[in-house]
């Protein structure tokens, strides 16, 4: 979500990834999500048999009143029978006893499916995750992929757990109601039911306007939490610029933009349901109207009327409850399309049959004419070749763009190359299991990456293999048990969101000691790991990026050029392709590009200095 600053009003046509797209209900999308249910099939059979009889139950209260009305009250054909009621009212309470705890049963029955369908979703979504390629990550912002495996998957659940049982109860309770009114008396049901079709429409118009009132709020609401996120997360630049008022300003405009929508939400409500009573009120005074003018010309006792009129206002509550339920429909619609959409998308591609296994390896890399683009129309790296040899350490530098992220990439097998070939003691990393490319080699980013938890956990990432001993011999041998012998808990100190209660020079010591615990005999650092620590950290860095690259394979993707001055080889990269190659010495002496390079950069470290 990016602020733009301007005003957010009238935009709502804009396609927006939160708002309904197709049809309210999308039969394609239910049945795809029905194999979810499969496994839970007798509970949600028990359930909806329960349903049914509960429906069933629902009816007999007006029946027994009106039957206790014409043969125990008043008197029928001059007699009256008291002495019946105590009949009536234990099989009244009896059907309201069976009724509340099939009730009780069948929630607690489809609560618990819900929440096991939920895991199920919850665990091959996020399995789903981990199998795409990075180029799915590289277009999909985070907190969009997070609000799939919580907001949606919740909106599921609301419709199982809730609006199944409601759309499917009102449906069969105003089946049964209407049937039940034809068998008592067909003349009166159809006075009853005659404002039936008036109710219905205005439904159907309510839901429409409903549809169109739920895409503002769903859109809106969407602004309004992108314009949070980006306000908290870069609350630091807020502050330092005064634009506190500005900021406001904005939230104010998205914040009144969403309240109005939920405000056009509430008033349709507001017209709704006073509809429903009206109309539902002026069938029942129709019916006790015409019906009680008519008991003796049709031969309609007292008590059956009273039925009738019971029945008529048990008959409009399933179409409110109906057309509120619209809206819970609605969202889990729009959840399944998201949902099924990411699932949908393509995993990486499939290792080949019969893969090239490496149990250990020397090291040696080469690249034969690799080219490669992210789109393969337009290439990032064209035609590159270079080989290095087992146990050499190797920078590769070059502009911005020139493409050296982009050889780190293809290394790890985040992306395949269009053509050429990438070998890996001779052998085609292509014919290669992904898994164990990564194995054998190791990569350690310009701002690593820390989880939840201790530092343990995060130098092992809960490998059986890494013994604890191994973490601590890891985690002297890149200078990191300086600083963590000095914690109170050390190796077992908390480790916060992305390892924000570490400096940037800890956290970079924390990821060369994850590197060095799993021992890989290839090493990519990605980037200049120095650039932004103070002196002392700096100096424990490069020692520990020395340790690290001794006796590896070592690729170093460079910014700051006077930091690779000691390694046995450079690679120079102009916009995708190897334009030099060698020494430091040997490449300033040439008086090429790395030359101009490495004299932009001191002017500008003399600059820095100065100011």
């Amino acid at each position: 979500m990016v602020w733009h600053g301007g005003s957010h009003s009238g935009d709502d046509e804009n396609l927006d990834e939160d708002e309904i797209l197709g049809k309210s209900y999308d039969g394609k999308l239910m049945r795809r999500f029905l194999p979810y249910l499969k496994p839970y099939s007798k509970g949600l059979g028990m359930a909806l048999l329960f349903l049914l009889v509960t429906s069933a139950l629902d009816l007999a209260g007006p029946y027994l009143i009106g039957y206790a009305i014409d043969h125990d009250i008043t008197p029928v054909r001059g007699h009256s029978h008291p002495g019946g009621l105590p009949l009536i009212l234990a099989i009244f309470l009896a059907a309201l006893s069976i009724s509340f705890l099939l009730k009780y049963v069948m929630g607690y029955v489809l609560q618990w499916v819900g929440q096991h369908v939920m895991y199920d979703l919850r665990t091959q979504i996020f399995t789903h995750l981990e199998q795409l390629n990075l180029q799915f990550f590289d277009k999909n912002p985070v907190g969009r992929l997070i609000t799939r495996l919580t907001g949606d998957v919740d909106a599921l659940n609301d419709l199982l757990t809730q609006g199944v049982v409601s759309i499917l109860g009102d449906g069969v309770m105003l089946l049964f109601i209407v049937a039940a009114m034809l068998i008592v008396n067909w003349k009166l049901a159809l006075i009853g039911l005659a404002v039936l079709p008036v109710i219905t429409i205005i439904a159907h118009f309510f839901q429409r306007a409903m549809r169109r009132i739920y895409r503002r709020i769903r859109v809106r609401l969407s602004r309004l939490n992108g314009y949070l996120n980006e306000n908290i997360t870069g609350m630091a630049i807020v502050q330092l610029f005064n634009r506190e008022q500005k900021m406001f300003e904005s939230f104010e405009e998205l914040n009144s933009s969403y309240r109005a929508a939920n405000l056009q939400a509430i008033f349709a409500y507001s017209l709704f349901s006073p509809a429903v009573i009206f109309f539902g009120a002026l069938g029942t005074a129709l019916l006790a109207w015409v019906g009680g003018s008519n008991l003796r010309t049709w031969g309609v006792l007292p008590g059956t009327l009273f039925t009738m009129i019971l029945y008529t206002n048990q008959a409009f509550q399933p179409i409110r409850d109906l057309a509120d339920k619209f809206t819970l429909l609605q969202a889990a619609v729009a959840a399944c399309e998201r949902i099924f959409g990411l699932l949908d998308e393509v995993r990486e591609p499939p290792d080949v049959p019969n893969p090239v296994v490496l149990d250990r390896v020397r090291g040696e890399i080469e690249f034969r004419h690799v080219t490669f683009g992210y789109d393969p129309a337009n290439p990032v790296l064209k035609d590159v070749s270079f080989k290095i040899e087992a146990g050499e350490s190797v920078a590769i530098v070059g502009a911005t763009g020139a493409g050296k992220t982009s050889i780190i990439s293809i290394m790890s097998r985040f992306y395949d190359i269009q053509q050429g070939e990438i070998l890996l003691d001779g052998v085609d990393i292509r014919q290669m299991r992904r898994a164990d490319v990564r194995r054998h080699i190791g990569t350690v980013l310009q701002d690593p990456v820390l989880f939840s938890g201790t530092i343990t956990s995060n130098i092992r990432l809960h490998s059986e293999e890494v013994s604890d001993e191994q973490v601590r011999r890891a985690a002297a041998f890149v200078n990191a048990d300086r600083f963590i012998d000095r914690l109170p808990e050390g190796y077992d100190h908390e480790v916060r969101e992305r390892g924000s209660n570490f400096s940037a020079g800890q956290r970079q010591l924390l990821a060369f000691a994850r590197a060095i615990a799993f021992d890989p005999e290839v090493l990519l650092v990605l980037d200049e790991a120095t650039s932004s620590v103070d002196t002392e950290t700096e100096t424990l860095i490069q020692d520990a990026l020395e340790r690290l690259m001794k006796g590896r394979t070592s690729i170093i993707i460079a910014h700051r050029l006077f930091t690779i001055r000691h390694v046995d080889r450079i690679i120079v990269l102009h916009k995708g392709k190897v334009v030099e190659q060698g020494t430091h010495d040997a490449l300033l002496e040439r008086q090429g590009y790395y030359h101009r390079l490495y004299e932009l950069q001191y002017q500008e470290q003399e600059m820095a200095e100065v100011g």
